[in-house]
Protein backbone atom coordinates (compact mmCIF):
# COMPACT_ATOMS: atom_id res chain seq x y z
CA UNK A 1 0.00 0.00 0.00
CA UNK A 2 1.56 3.10 -1.45
CA UNK A 3 0.00 6.79 -1.08
CA UNK A 4 2.00 9.66 -2.13
CA UNK A 5 2.47 13.13 -0.99
CA UNK A 6 -0.30 14.09 -3.98
CA UNK A 7 -2.48 11.22 -2.88
CA UNK A 8 -2.05 12.31 1.01
CA UNK A 9 -2.85 16.49 0.10
CA UNK A 10 -5.98 15.44 -2.02
CA UNK A 11 -7.30 13.76 0.69
CA UNK A 12 -6.72 15.66 3.42
CA UNK A 13 -8.41 18.52 0.91
CA UNK A 14 -11.87 16.72 0.07
CA UNK A 15 -12.28 16.41 3.61
CA UNK A 16 -11.96 19.60 4.50
CA UNK A 17 -13.79 20.81 1.45
CA UNK A 18 -16.39 17.72 2.08
CA UNK A 19 -16.49 17.00 -1.49
CA UNK A 20 -14.00 15.33 -4.19
CA UNK A 21 -15.08 18.31 -6.73
CA UNK A 22 -13.99 20.85 -4.14
CA UNK A 23 -11.11 18.83 -2.86
CA UNK A 24 -9.78 18.36 -6.52
CA UNK A 25 -10.41 22.47 -6.93
CA UNK A 26 -7.99 22.66 -4.10
CA UNK A 27 -5.64 20.37 -5.19
CA UNK A 28 -5.63 21.72 -9.18
CA UNK A 29 -6.72 18.59 -10.18
CA UNK A 30 -9.54 17.56 -12.38
CA UNK A 31 -12.82 15.56 -10.69
CA UNK A 32 -12.73 12.77 -12.41
CA UNK A 33 -8.62 12.39 -11.60
CA UNK A 34 -8.95 12.97 -7.97
CA UNK A 35 -12.43 10.54 -7.68
CA UNK A 36 -9.60 7.90 -9.44
CA UNK A 37 -6.92 8.73 -7.26
CA UNK A 38 -9.50 8.37 -3.88
CA UNK A 39 -10.91 4.77 -5.60
CA UNK A 40 -7.11 3.50 -6.41
CA UNK A 41 -6.17 4.23 -2.29
CA UNK A 42 -9.53 2.35 -1.41
CA UNK A 43 -8.72 -0.67 -3.48
CA UNK A 44 -5.18 -0.42 -2.02
CA UNK A 45 -6.39 -0.33 1.40
CA UNK A 46 -9.30 -2.93 0.77
CA UNK A 47 -11.35 -0.83 2.67
CA UNK A 48 -13.75 2.43 1.75
CA UNK A 49 -12.12 6.14 3.03
CA UNK A 50 -15.16 8.01 2.41
CA UNK A 51 -18.83 7.91 2.72
CA UNK A 52 -20.77 9.37 -0.22
CA UNK A 53 -23.97 10.91 0.01
CA UNK A 54 -26.06 13.61 -2.14
CA UNK A 55 -24.79 16.15 0.43
CA UNK A 56 -21.30 15.44 -0.31
CA UNK A 57 -18.40 12.98 1.35
CA UNK A 58 -17.69 12.25 5.01
CA UNK A 59 -14.49 10.03 6.36
CA UNK A 60 -15.02 6.47 7.45
CA UNK A 61 -13.26 5.67 10.42
CA UNK A 62 -10.39 4.55 8.50
CA UNK A 63 -10.65 7.55 6.30
CA UNK A 64 -10.48 9.64 9.94
CA UNK A 65 -6.70 7.64 10.47
CA UNK A 66 -5.75 8.56 7.14
CA UNK A 67 -6.75 12.07 7.36
CA UNK A 68 -4.77 12.44 11.17
CA UNK A 69 -1.79 10.66 9.56
CA UNK A 70 -1.74 12.43 6.56
CA UNK A 71 -1.95 15.91 8.38
CA UNK A 72 1.17 15.33 9.85
CA UNK A 73 2.84 13.98 7.25
CA UNK A 74 1.89 17.14 4.60
CA UNK A 75 3.15 19.01 7.97
CA UNK A 76 6.37 16.94 8.01
CA UNK A 77 7.10 17.67 4.49
CA UNK A 78 6.58 21.56 4.81
CA UNK A 79 8.57 21.79 7.65
CA UNK A 80 11.18 20.19 5.91
CA UNK A 81 11.28 22.33 2.46
CA UNK A 82 10.91 25.13 5.06
CA UNK A 83 14.42 24.28 6.95
CA UNK A 84 15.88 23.55 3.40
CA UNK A 85 15.13 26.25 1.82
CA UNK A 86 17.84 28.45 3.48
CA UNK A 87 20.22 25.97 1.91
CA UNK A 88 19.01 25.86 -1.38
CA UNK A 89 18.43 28.72 -3.49
CA UNK A 90 14.85 28.58 -5.41
CA UNK A 91 13.03 25.81 -2.88
CA UNK A 92 9.80 27.04 -2.11
CA UNK A 93 8.02 27.40 1.37
CA UNK A 94 4.52 27.14 1.26
CA UNK A 95 2.68 28.49 4.40
CA UNK A 96 -1.28 28.14 5.34
CA UNK A 97 -2.56 30.94 7.20
CA UNK A 98 -5.82 31.26 8.13
CA UNK A 99 -7.39 34.85 9.58
CA UNK A 100 -10.33 36.20 10.40
CA UNK A 101 -11.97 39.05 8.36
CA UNK A 102 -11.16 41.92 10.46
CA UNK A 103 -7.55 40.49 10.20
CA UNK A 104 -7.77 40.18 6.43
CA UNK A 105 -9.58 43.98 5.75
CA UNK A 106 -7.84 45.52 7.96
CA UNK A 107 -4.17 44.42 8.79
CA UNK A 108 -2.93 41.49 6.77
CA UNK A 109 -2.70 43.06 3.09
CA UNK A 110 0.27 45.45 4.41
CA UNK A 111 1.65 43.94 6.60
CA UNK A 112 2.03 40.62 4.54
CA UNK A 113 3.15 42.75 1.46
CA UNK A 114 6.18 43.61 3.54
CA UNK A 115 7.25 40.34 4.71
CA UNK A 116 6.85 38.89 1.09
CA UNK A 117 9.18 41.51 -0.76
CA UNK A 118 11.97 40.20 1.89
CA UNK A 119 11.37 36.70 1.55
CA UNK A 120 10.78 35.90 -1.79
CA UNK A 121 11.05 31.76 -0.45
CA UNK A 122 7.97 32.03 1.16
CA UNK A 123 4.43 31.23 -0.97
CA UNK A 124 1.29 31.74 1.09
CA UNK A 125 -2.31 30.43 1.16
CA UNK A 126 -4.33 32.74 3.19
CA UNK A 127 -8.18 31.69 4.28
CA UNK A 128 -10.54 33.68 5.63
CA UNK A 129 -12.42 31.82 8.55
CA UNK A 130 -13.95 32.19 11.88
CA UNK A 131 -12.07 32.44 15.00
CA UNK A 132 -13.66 29.44 16.43
CA UNK A 133 -12.37 27.30 13.22
CA UNK A 134 -9.47 28.89 12.95
CA UNK A 135 -8.17 27.59 16.62
CA UNK A 136 -9.68 24.38 15.55
CA UNK A 137 -7.20 23.46 12.29
CA UNK A 138 -4.22 25.16 14.61
CA UNK A 139 -5.01 22.47 17.00
CA UNK A 140 -5.53 20.16 14.39
CA UNK A 141 -2.61 20.80 12.33
CA UNK A 142 -4.58 22.10 9.31
CA UNK A 143 -2.65 25.23 9.41
CA UNK A 144 0.48 26.19 11.11
CA UNK A 145 -0.43 30.10 12.55
CA UNK A 146 -3.49 31.76 12.64
CA UNK A 147 -4.81 35.29 13.05
CA UNK A 148 -8.21 35.60 15.27
CA UNK A 149 -9.86 37.96 17.45
CA UNK A 150 -8.81 37.47 21.41
CA UNK A 151 -12.84 36.42 22.54
CA UNK A 152 -12.02 32.97 21.06
CA UNK A 153 -11.19 29.76 23.38
CA UNK A 154 -7.46 29.94 22.71
CA UNK A 155 -6.82 27.01 25.09
CA UNK A 156 -3.29 24.99 24.58
CA UNK A 157 -2.01 27.22 22.11
CA UNK A 158 0.46 29.40 22.25
CA UNK A 159 -0.18 33.15 21.68
CA UNK A 160 1.10 36.52 20.72
CA UNK A 161 -0.63 39.88 20.71
CA UNK A 162 -0.56 41.68 17.33
CA UNK A 163 -2.96 45.22 17.72
CA UNK A 164 -5.64 45.93 19.34
CA UNK A 165 -8.69 45.39 17.41
CA UNK A 166 -12.29 46.80 19.64
CA UNK A 167 -15.59 47.14 17.91
CA UNK A 168 -17.01 50.49 17.64
CA UNK A 169 -20.09 51.97 16.57
CA UNK A 170 -20.24 54.19 13.38
CA UNK A 171 -22.56 56.62 13.51
CA UNK A 172 -24.03 59.78 11.01
CA UNK A 173 -22.52 63.18 11.65
CA UNK A 174 -26.01 64.43 12.72
CA UNK A 175 -26.81 61.38 14.60
CA UNK A 176 -27.99 62.34 18.01
CA UNK A 177 -25.35 59.98 19.27
CA UNK A 178 -22.61 61.98 17.77
CA UNK A 179 -20.33 63.55 20.27
CA UNK A 180 -20.98 61.68 23.14
CA UNK A 181 -17.97 59.72 22.39
CA UNK A 182 -19.44 56.26 23.74
CA UNK A 183 -22.27 54.19 22.98
CA UNK A 184 -23.89 50.91 24.59
CA UNK A 185 -25.57 48.18 22.88
CA UNK A 186 -29.32 49.46 24.65
CA UNK A 187 -28.09 52.80 22.34
CA UNK A 188 -28.26 51.13 19.62
CA UNK A 189 -30.48 48.38 19.89
CA UNK A 190 -34.07 49.55 18.54
CA UNK A 191 -32.13 51.65 15.68
CA UNK A 192 -31.59 50.53 11.95
CA UNK A 193 -28.65 49.19 11.39
CA UNK A 194 -25.93 48.99 8.76
CA UNK A 195 -24.72 45.47 8.79
CA UNK A 196 -22.05 42.92 7.20
CA UNK A 197 -23.02 39.89 4.91
CA UNK A 198 -24.88 37.67 6.92
CA UNK A 199 -22.74 34.75 7.04
CA UNK A 200 -19.49 37.24 7.82
CA UNK A 201 -18.23 35.87 11.04
CA UNK A 202 -17.65 39.20 12.85
CA UNK A 203 -21.38 39.80 11.97
CA UNK A 204 -22.34 36.93 13.57
CA UNK A 205 -19.94 37.55 16.89
CA UNK A 206 -22.22 40.75 16.84
CA UNK A 207 -25.52 39.37 16.52
CA UNK A 208 -24.46 36.78 18.88
CA UNK A 209 -23.90 38.79 21.80
CA UNK A 210 -26.54 40.60 21.06
CA UNK A 211 -28.96 37.56 21.45
CA UNK A 212 -27.23 36.57 24.40
CA UNK A 213 -28.40 40.29 26.04
CA UNK A 214 -31.56 39.07 24.72
CA UNK A 215 -32.24 41.40 21.94
CA UNK A 216 -32.11 41.05 18.47
CA UNK A 217 -30.72 43.89 16.11
CA UNK A 218 -32.51 44.54 13.39
CA UNK A 219 -30.25 45.39 9.55
CA UNK A 220 -32.12 47.52 7.01
CA UNK A 221 -29.39 46.05 4.73
CA UNK A 222 -26.58 44.05 4.51
CA UNK A 223 -23.31 44.87 2.84
CA UNK A 224 -19.97 42.74 1.53
CA UNK A 225 -17.07 45.19 2.97
CA UNK A 226 -16.38 47.49 5.65
CA UNK A 227 -16.33 50.55 3.16
CA UNK A 228 -19.64 49.31 1.80
CA UNK A 229 -20.76 49.20 5.39
CA UNK A 230 -19.78 53.23 5.96
CA UNK A 231 -20.79 54.84 3.20
CA UNK A 232 -24.47 53.47 4.14
CA UNK A 233 -24.05 55.23 7.23
CA UNK A 234 -23.18 58.41 5.67
CA UNK A 235 -25.76 58.37 3.92
CA UNK A 236 -27.84 58.07 7.13
CA UNK A 237 -29.29 54.37 6.28
CA UNK A 238 -28.31 53.11 9.67
CA UNK A 239 -25.33 52.55 12.17
CA UNK A 240 -23.00 50.38 12.16
CA UNK A 241 -20.80 48.24 14.42
CA UNK A 242 -17.40 47.91 12.69
CA UNK A 243 -13.63 47.49 14.10
CA UNK A 244 -11.72 50.84 14.80
CA UNK A 245 -9.42 50.57 12.53
CA UNK A 246 -12.11 50.70 9.84
CA UNK A 247 -14.55 53.12 11.53
CA UNK A 248 -11.43 55.70 12.27
CA UNK A 249 -11.04 55.16 8.37
CA UNK A 250 -14.44 55.87 7.46
CA UNK A 251 -14.32 58.82 10.17
CA UNK A 252 -12.08 60.43 8.07
CA UNK A 253 -13.01 59.91 4.83
CA UNK A 254 -17.13 60.46 5.35
CA UNK A 255 -19.56 62.69 7.75
CA UNK A 256 -19.75 59.73 10.21
CA UNK A 257 -18.40 59.27 13.93
CA UNK A 258 -16.94 56.26 15.56
CA UNK A 259 -17.97 55.84 18.91
CA UNK A 260 -16.31 53.66 21.30
CA UNK A 261 -18.92 50.41 21.59
CA UNK A 262 -18.77 50.17 25.45
CA UNK A 263 -19.81 46.66 26.02
CA UNK A 264 -17.25 43.90 27.59
CA UNK A 265 -17.06 41.98 24.45
CA UNK A 266 -16.35 44.27 22.67
CA UNK A 267 -13.05 45.24 23.60
CA UNK A 268 -11.01 42.42 21.51
CA UNK A 269 -7.56 42.20 20.29
CA UNK A 270 -6.22 40.51 17.41
CA UNK A 271 -4.27 37.54 18.03
CA UNK A 272 -1.44 35.08 16.76
CA UNK A 273 -1.49 31.76 17.71
CA UNK A 274 -0.22 28.36 16.75
CA UNK A 275 0.64 25.16 18.43
CA UNK A 276 4.23 26.50 19.29
CA UNK A 277 5.99 28.96 17.83
CA UNK A 278 9.54 27.86 18.78
CA UNK A 279 8.36 24.77 16.94
CA UNK A 280 7.98 26.09 13.54
CA UNK A 281 10.16 25.99 10.73
CA UNK A 282 12.83 28.84 9.80
CA UNK A 283 10.61 30.79 7.49
CA UNK A 284 7.19 30.26 8.81
CA UNK A 285 8.37 31.69 12.10
CA UNK A 286 9.88 34.49 10.65
CA UNK A 287 6.14 35.08 9.14
CA UNK A 288 4.93 34.85 12.93
CA UNK A 289 7.70 37.44 13.95
CA UNK A 290 6.80 39.51 11.20
CA UNK A 291 2.84 39.75 12.25
CA UNK A 292 3.58 38.93 15.95
CA UNK A 293 7.08 40.12 17.10
CA UNK A 294 8.19 37.32 19.39
CA UNK A 295 8.26 38.25 23.16
CA UNK A 296 5.11 40.94 22.65
CA UNK A 297 2.91 39.01 24.67
CA UNK A 298 3.68 35.80 24.40
CA UNK A 299 1.64 33.49 26.59
CA UNK A 300 0.51 29.70 26.17
CA UNK A 301 -3.71 30.26 26.91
Amino acid sequence: MRFDLVDLRLFVNICDAGSIAGGAARSHLAAQSASDRVLAMEAALGAPLLLRDRRGVRATEAGHTLLRHARVILRQAEHMVGELSAHAQGLRTHVRLLCNAAAMAEYLPEALGAFLREQPGVSLDVETRASVDIVRAVREGQADLGLLASSADLAGLACRSVREDALQVLVPRRHRLAGQGEASLADIVDADLVGLERDNPLQAHIDAQAAKAGRRLAYRVRLGSFDAVSRMVAAGIGLAVLPRTAAVRAQAAWPVEALTLAEPWAQRWLIACARDFAALPPLTRALADALAPAGEGDATA
